[in-house]
């Protein structure tokens, strides 16, 4: 083996590098970028507060003494929800994930049992199964609370228990609602890179030029790459389904406002690639642009993790990227079932997608300098 060789294919390798300023630029960047946003994330995750919804029916000197217990909790932030309220309908208005409901009678039995008799009393939790990891802590921290309180009633015996509520259909599971981002995800991904490969690598062979003197029109071209990108979006989101019904017995709502999310979602990101290779003109460098702007989005927009897990500020950073509305938009079609909803989220996605799209058509162009 000759070292000489290695060295001299590594320098070579090295200046081609350092030649191209947007290689260089997207590859100092993108670690950066990943390191700011996941130090953002889980910097700030014991300082996350979470909210709980406590509707008091019982209004007693134990019930309000219990709830003083959980508003010194520092990261619970307690919202206090009227007796007459009804408590599902209120938390899907306020798009909340826990809440706790203290039974009327719930004084009465704890004085009871301080008078020598052997009763019990629970309280309710309702939880969104969605959002699995913020109802998980919460609950925990109400379990705790709840032991605690046992300790000061009885010395350890389980005078108050917890009854959960689970607020969609018990059919749904935490792959139902993981599914949907991870669709939204795909097509993202599979829009925003074949867009890129597509327009870097034939002006690179000048195909765009020659493509003046064919007998096609911009907007013919166009619109044929877009069919063929539907067409794959809508071959991933088959077989995502399809696997998750087979191996995890998935449950899927289907209805037409699915197909336009994935319409939408396709034609969004395919006009986001074709505004990235209209700046960045390189092969590798396009990709690295891509990777550096779709690679965050993934994170940041609830794919993976539920947006109450991440700082305020963060979650505001999210509500502006156009995944997080696919996302919410396929979510609140397939599993959730709420249509007022699912059309909200399906029309920020149908503007976003007239944006995007139409400014990378506008951008494309033929003729290169």
């Amino acid at each position: 083996m000759r070292f000489s060789v290695i060295v001299n294919d590594f320098i070579a390798n090295l200046k081609s590098w350092s030649r191209s300023k947007g290689t260089v630029f997207w590859t100092l960047l993108f670690p950066v970028i990943l390191i700011l946003i996941f130090g953002a994330i889980f910097s700030g995750v014991g300082e996350t507060s979470y909210d709980l919804y406590v509707q008091d029916l019982d209004d007693s000197v134990w019930s309000n003494g219990y709830i003083d217990v959980l508003k010194n909790i520092s990261v619970l932030n307690v919202k206090i929800v009227e007796p007459g309220v009804d408590i599902e309908g209120y938390m899907s208005e306020q798009e909340a994930s826990s809440a706790l409901v203290i039974n009327e009678g719930f004084g009465d039995t704890l004085t009871s049992f301080m008078m020598g008799q052997d009763v019990t009393t629970d309280i309710d939790y309702y939880h969104d199964p969605s959002d699995q990891t913020t109802t998980s802590v919460i609950q925990n921290i109400i379990s705790s609370s709840l032991y605690e309180f046992n300790m000061e009633i009885s010395g350890g015996e389980k005078v108050i228990g917890i009854e959960e509520h689970n607020i969609i259909s018990e059919d749904f599971e935490f792959i139902d609602f993981f599914v949907p981002g991870m669709i939204g995800f795909t097509i993202m991904q599979s829009c925003i890179y074949g867009s890129i490969e597509r327009n870097t690598k034939y002006r690179k062979d000048g195909i765009l030029r020659k493509l003046l003197t064919m007998p096609v029109t911009r907007t013919e071209w166009i619109l044929s790459k877009m069919l063929f990108m539907l067409f794959l979006s809508f071959l991933s989101t088959l077989i995502i389904i399809i696997v998750g019904m087979l191996v995890y017995n998935l449950t899927v709502n289907f209805h037409p406002l699915m197909i336009v999310v994935i319409v939408g979602n396709s034609f969004l990101f395919s006009g986001l690639g074709m505004i990235i290779g209209r700046f960045v003109k390189e092969e590798e460098t396009a990709d690295m642009a891509g990777g550096a702007i779709s690679f965050p989005m993934m994170f940041l927009a609830g794919t993976f993790f539920p947006l109450e897990q991440m700082p305020e500020f963060l979650q505001g950073v999210a509500q502006v990227l156009p995944l997080y509305y696919v996302n919410e938009g396929l979510r609140y079609t397939m599993i959730n079932f709420d249509i007022t909803k699912a059309l909200f989220y399906t029309g920020i996605v149908l503007v976003f997608a007239g944006v995007f799209f139409f400014a990378g058509v506008f951008l494309t162009k033929w003729s290169e300098d």
